[in-house]
């Protein structure tokens, strides 16, 4: 990236707020547009928001919805940057999973549910391998196509040094990879966000935010389903933002400074 396109930090937060002045402008004009039960204002959504977050429900909402994402999410990364290596070093391998992959990302991750209940039951573990799989697939074609572009001399000259095939995979090709790595993980956390919420609104089980999201629906509860929604943005944005973004830069530290 040239110096010319990056912006400052200062600069990000400012264009972050205005995007989010935005959204909330265009959301203030439509409820002013129309009736109050099909779109609440901003100010009962903040007030009932205030109001939520002190309950112990919303407590036990927000702990299983981050608990199954947490356990989903860690075992896409595992399995995506472990297959995504392999693949660079047997290249057969990779083509057959890149093949797969493409194939089976097609389908999108609700319709997975009904088949993940039958097999495993009503629980949370349906909906953390739901997440799982969607978050597996951005993160391995990362990792995949990365280990595509490490140059060959860097290879052949690794190999004629003796390196065995683990030596290849944690010196030459994760290395390299890493760009891409921290890149096709945030991907993958913006799917398995999606997926959670997505799945916890179908299978209706225990608590969570898409739980909580859907009842509000079914209950004809307009606030609640704004206020539903605004945490679900926020949350996913923090974790972004104040995670895997700054992760991203203590990783890529070179690339920033």
């Amino acid at each position: 990236m040239s110096v010319q396109n990056r912006l400052s930090p200062s600069r990000k937060k400012m264009a972050m707020a205005l995007a989010v002045a935005t959204i909330l402008l265009f959301w203030q004009i439509m409820a002013w547009i129309l009736p109050d039960f099909l779109m609440p204002g901003l100010p009962p959504v903040f007030m009932r928001l205030v109001e939520d977050i002190k309950t112990s429900a919303f407590q036990a909402q927000l702990s299983g919805s981050l608990g199954r994402l947490g356990a989903g999410y860690l075992a896409a990364l595992i399995f995506g940057v472990g297959f995504g290596l392999v693949g660079g070093i047997l290249f057969f391998f990779r083509e057959v999973l890149k093949s797969a992959i493409i194939i089976l990302q097609s389908i999108p991750s609700i319709a997975w549910v009904p088949l993940f209940l039958i097999m495993m039951g009503f629980g949370n573990l349906p909906i953390i391998v739901v997440v799982a799989l969607s978050a597996f697939f951005p993160a391995a074609l990362s990792v995949m196509n990365a280990t595509e572009s490490v140059l060959a001399v860097h290879v052949s000259a690794a190999r004629v040094m003796g390196a065995s095939r683990w030596d290849m995979l944690k010196r030459v090709y994760l290395p390299a990879v890493m760009p891409e790595l921290i890149t096709g993980a945030q991907l993958a956390f913006g799917n398995a966000w999606r997926a959670l919420i997505s799945a916890e609104m179908l299978i209706g089980f225990g608590q969570g935010l898409g739980r909580s999201l859907a009842y509000s629906g079914e209950t004809a509860d307009m606030i609640g389903v704004m206020a539903n929604i605004m945490t679900i943005a926020v949350l996913a944005t923090l974790i972004d933002q104040l995670m895997l973004e700054n992760l991203k830069r203590r990783v890529l530290r070179y690339q920033y400074v």
